[in-house]
């Protein structure tokens, strides 16, 4: 039977991601995104829901990430939902879901390059054909 098990989110980082190196030496980028849905109820307010979704970023990526990307930042993450299970100290079963990005992208604008002024041609000099 055929499964698919893939997730497209756009939010703004929580807080600054954190770098980690596994013992081979892989880099491991961790943060959460807010992901912000807007719907109106029956009476015709607004209403509004944050769902704070972490994400892990391996290799490359992830070092890009640590060094482009802040608290605030928007991102578009392109990935996989994984979700692991484990035993607390007292005995109780827990879940953790995380988006394992595929792709990461920056999203905020970059600084505008500076206006570029056109200067006219000074009287009596050629204009260049191109």
């Amino acid at each position: 039977m055929p499964s698919l098990n893939h997730v497209v989110l756009i939010g703004n980082l929580t807080d600054d991601p954190e770098l980690r190196y596994t013992q081979n030496g892989m880099a491991r980028a961790r943060f959460s995104i807010a992901v912000n849905r807007r719907w109106r109820d029956r009476d015709g307010n607004l209403q509004e829901e944050t769902t704070f979704v972490p994400i892990v970023v391996w290799g490359q990526q992830a070092e890009n990430c640590v060094n482009f990307l802040s608290k605030g930042s928007t991102v578009a993450v392109e990935g996989r939902l994984r979700i692991d299970t484990y035993q607390t100290e007292e005995g109780e079963r827990r879940k953790v879901a995380e988006v394992v990005a595929r792709t990461v992208q920056f999203l905020d604008r970059r600084e505008a390059a500076p206006e570029v002024k056109e200067i006219p041609p000074e009287e009596g000099e050629e204009e260049v054909p191109f």
